[in-house]
């Protein structure tokens, strides 16, 4: 007999059936990947290698395992802006693989760039620490919230390359109670692009203490293959 929790999942699966993420379209039955068709899956623009690594200034390195590209960015912006907080656990299993290719070794502590408390209140959500519930997931660990985002700033998508560093700088404090030193922490975020924002969370953590800071997102942006040098 089935359970009434059960039931009740059947019955919203009839009246909302589940949709890709990226591209939107009905998902078959009992598909392999959560809530990710096969054309997508097939021909997302994902990262490989090198690819998948971006250096920082105080971070050591971001890894992420798709571009910013083509439907990534239309799901992506649904994530975000669209009341779609749900995304994340078909977000999860990707940053899962690409935690465990390039930083096999554990962290101490999972974190996540948090959004303004202002920005928050409005989404409902905050995007970043759910990808880093899912991330987190790959070392059976759960995120701790380490950092406060102090001052409201710009999206920094609105911003050109190094308005975003000036934006993000002195944004971020550490939480009261939080205790990074020496630890290795593995920050998340949702898109890495120029790194200010990794870079402005990763300077408080290692300033507070921290043996180091590496971090994942789910995308990156750039040129294919193009690896920011540390200035």
């Amino acid at each position: 007999m089935r359970s009434p929790a059960a039931l009740g999942r059947e019955l919203l699966g009839l009246i909302y059936p589940p949709r890709c993420v990226f591209c939107g379209a009905l998902l078959e039955a009992g598909s392999p990947a959560l809530g990710i068709c096969r054309p997508c899956r097939e021909t997302m623009p994902r990262t490989g290698g090198r690819d998948a690594l971006r250096l920082g200034l105080d971070y050591t390195v971001c890894a992420a395992p798709l571009r910013y590209e083509k439907q990534v960015v239309r799901s992506l912006r649904r994530f975000k802006f669209q009341g779609r907080p749900y995304y994340a656990s078909a977000y999860g299993p990707l940053l899962r693989a690409c935690a465990e290719e390039h930083f096999p070794d554990p962290p101490d502590l999972v974190t996540w760039a948090p959004l303004h408390w202002r920005r928050r209140y409005a989404r409902g959500y905050d995007q970043a620490r759910l990808l880093a519930e899912e991330a987190a997931l790959a070392y059976q660990m759960r995120p701790v919230r380490l950092l406060v985002k102090a001052r409201y700033t710009r999206p920094q998508s609105s911003l050109p390359g190094r308005a975003r560093e000036q934006n993000a700088a002195g944004a971020y404090r550490l939480c009261r109670k939080a205790e990074v030193s020496g630890r290795r922490i593995l920050l998340i975020d949702d898109i890495v692009t120029t790194g200010s924002t990794l870079s402005a969370c990763s300077r408080v953590l290692l300033e507070a203490g921290a043996a180091e800071v590496f971090c994942l997102a789910l995308a990156r942006g750039g040129v294919r293959g193009d690896v920011e040098k540390r200035r």
